[in-house]
């Protein structure tokens, strides 16, 4: 996204734009010498930092990034000419009190050059998603949409959902809007056209036809069902259903149809008739399904107590594909245009552009973003602010769901505030808590020890700063739930201690990094990386302001044990222990120097710890499963003498299961991509050995 401090300042004059070119006699003009050296942290120090970068700033199109007296980057912009643009920071009146909050941490500024203002924006919008300054507009829950995918790699194509980078050979149609509307839609397509969805390795492993042949959901390449020439034929059409040539597929399933009943293949006849069903069903279910409109994204913004909403509808080939509703972090000095300007920029960042955008309100510079948009896409792009017609319909359908979208998430913020100041009174806190943790093991008599820790908010579950922690320590005694409990809370706050000390804590309040945004920081897949791999940002080094241990009075004390031995005090701990037989509802709460309590049934703050403790409990066991299952997938290679990791994976990917494997051929084995002939020889020897 892209943030622009144009609109909260005055244009420069000419007589100001006129000197920019000149550089030092501006310099010398703006940057009068000063009495005394100015206060830091204070705007007059701010603006003395712009005016000696004003010396060395290029006059030409780039980027430019102010930077605070720690090293973190505060605000990435654009600018048609450096120079003229970082001026107007310098001017003694006329700032919001956001540019001039901005100005007064900046402690210098760095450049970058290129060659139009086109490219400047495409590095700007990169930038922002690296960097995510707090000044700029920030796009979050900013994963990426989910993808129709037919393969290109084999003889028989594979149709499936994908998310993430497309490494693999194929064409993509979406997105759409969410994994359900992918699944909906594979499922009549594949009812349509007959067009496998099991995995490679299920396709070579196959004797005899699945079940999806059984009732009419795939053609069965796998066992010669049908010939590879005719399977080509559906894969064919499909692809054209795809690309937007529904009509025409439709009209020669048509044909084939009345032509198979008057030569009396009525069975024929009959499965022509059901495909044709199956494709009106994929048009006839999307909902908005627009005459004039084949290929465009909607985009509609509504701001509303501070608060902004994004609803973006993706329309492909005729049809809808789903909707979804985003919520940017942006300041609310903010124009409208200006926080929809930025997010758009950054929004397709990473993501292909269709041919048409249509906006709910007009952004400054349009054509500006066109010119970008077109340049990343590799064909035209327009922007438009229909005003009439169905385009304007479509628009204006957008902008109701954004403004009941925002509705609902408003209503779900001030019922979780409700919730966050009942749960300060119950457990005694100074103030309603801006971030809770909780923490949870997970394991098998000892085996494949996961710890798990999850963040909560006022804005809800921080899925991006979840943790897992495997437990390393060769020390425990299986099953040590306390010992775990220690290790785990030992490599929290031992990192945290150390990229944040407690005296050096953000402060609060407008200055604050944004502690009360758990959904600010780098996205990260939840539970995908280790702790102590994570680079450091302001979410992963904020202090928490409640710890949930899920546990009784053992478990307390060795996270109060640990805290201490670190030299820490003051950190709310609470246990929550299971009731009698394990009830929910029946839970003990403990907290050190005070006797154990419970809650009454229906306190609303009871049902809220419980969904807290059930969301770590389910976070661990799911991370404990992953590496369960990771281990028993290779605990047969792992014995296999002189066949490293990277032959291992190679088997895996190629065969799919340790069982294929131990299955394969001496000549399969060889046939591997990577696996020599004295490997595959190993291989084969471990698992056809005969016992002497």
């Amino acid at each position: 996204m892209i943030a622009r401090p144009t609109a909260d300042m005055p244009d420069i004059d000419a007589d100001e734009a006129e000197s920019a070119e000149t550089g030092d006699d501006l310099v010398l003009l703006l940057a009068e010498p000063e009495e005394s050296e100015p206060a830091p942290g204070t705007v007059a120090m701010g603006r003395a930092a712009i005016t000696r970068a004003i010396r060395h700033a290029p006059n030409g199109p780039g980027v430019y990034r102010m930077i605070g007296s720690d090293g973190g980057v505060l605000y990435v912009g654009k600018a048609k000419s450096i120079k003229r643009r970082i001026v107007a920071y310098t001017r003694p009146a006329g700032l919001t009190a956001r540019i001039m909050r901005m100005v007064a941490a900046t402690a210098e500024m760095e450049f970058v050059s290129t060659g139009t203002e086109t490219e400047a924006l495409l590095l700007e919008a990169n930038l922002i998603k690296q960097l995510r300054p707090r000044f700029n507009v920030l796009l979050r829950d900013d994963k990426s949409f989910p993808y129709i995918l037919i393969t290109r790699d084999h003889g028989a194509p594979q149709i499936a959902k994908h998310r993430g980078a497309r490494n693999r050979p194929g064409d993509y149609y979406g997105p759409f809007a969410s994994v359900w509307a992918v699944n909906r839609t594979i499922n009549a397509l594949q009812k349509a056209f007959l067009v496998r969805s099991c995995s490679d390795s299920f396709y070579e492993s196959r004797t005899r036809p699945c079940l999806l042949f059984q009732i009419k959901r795939c053609a069965g390449p796998c066992t010669g069902e049908i010939d590879h020439t005719a399977y080509a034929e559906l894969v064919e059409e499909a692809r054209d259903f795809l690309s937007g040539r529904s009509r025409a597929v439709k009209e020669q399933l048509a044909r084939e149809m009345e032509q198979a009943a008057e030569e009396l293949e009525f069975e024929r006849a009959a499965a022509l008739r059901d495909r044709l069903a199956a494709l009106s069903a994929v048009q006839g279910t999307q909902g908005i399904n627009p005459r004039s409109v084949e290929e465009a994204d909607v985009f509609a913004i509504h701001q509303e107590g501070g608060a902004t909403c994004v609803q973006v509808f993706f329309f492909r080939t005729g049809q809808n594909w789903g909707n979804h509703a985003l919520y940017p972090r942006a300041d609310r000095a903010l124009e409208i245009g200006e926080v929809l300007e930025s997010f758009l920029a950054q929004f397709y960042e990473d993501k292909p552009c269709p041919r048409l955008v249509l906006l709910s309100h007009d952004i400054a510079e349009r054509e500006l973003l066109e010119e970008a948009l077109s340049t990343r896409a590799g064909h035209r792009v327009e922007v438009a602010v229909p005003k009439r017609g169905e385009k304007r319909e479509l628009v204006e359908h957008a902008l109701q769901n954004a403004r009941e979208a925002l509705g609902r998430k408003l209503a779900e913020s001030a019922s979780q505030a409700r919730l966050l100041e009942e749960l300060a009174r119950a457990f005694e806190l100074p103030a309603p808590p801006r971030r809770i943790e909780v923490y949870d093991n997970s394991h098998i008599m000892g085996s494949n020890a996961v710890g798990g820790m999850i963040v909560a908010g006022p804005e809800g579950f921080a899925k991006s700063q979840y943790r897992k922690f495997n437990i390393r320590s060769t020390e425990l005694t299986p099953g040590d739930d306390y010992g775990m409990m220690r290790e785990v809370l030992t490599r929290r706050f031992s990192r945290l201690l150390k990229e944040n000390p407690r005296e050096a804590a953000p402060p609060t309040g407008d200055e604050a990094a944004p502690l009360a945004d758990p959904l600010s920081g780098p996205p990260l897949p939840a539970g995908e990386r280790e702790e102590e791999a994570e680079p450091s940002d302001a979410a992963s080094t904020a202090w928490p302001d409640l710890v949930l241990i899920d546990g009784g009075p053992g478990q307390l004390k060795a996270a109060q044990e640990t805290l201490a031995s670190l030299g820490l005090t003051g950190v709310p701990l609470v246990g929550v222990a299971k009731g009698p037989d394990r009830d929910a509802g029946r839970e003990t709460f403990y907290r050190e120097g005070q006797a154990p309590f419970r809650l009454e049934p229906r306190d609303p703050v009871l049902y809220f710890v419980q969904r807290l403790r059930d969301e770590a409990h389910r976070f661990a066991i799911g991370s404990h499963r992953a590496r369960r299952k990771k281990d028993i997938t290779q605990a047969g290679l792992q014995e296999i003498p002189g066949v490293g990791p990277t032959r291992k994976r190679a088997l895996l990917r190629h065969f799919g299961t340790l069982k294929a494997i131990e299955r394969a051929s001496l000549a399969d084995l060889e046939a591997v991509p990577g696996v020599n002939a004295a490997t595959a020889r190993a291989v084969y020897d471990f698992f056809h050995a005969r016992p002497s």
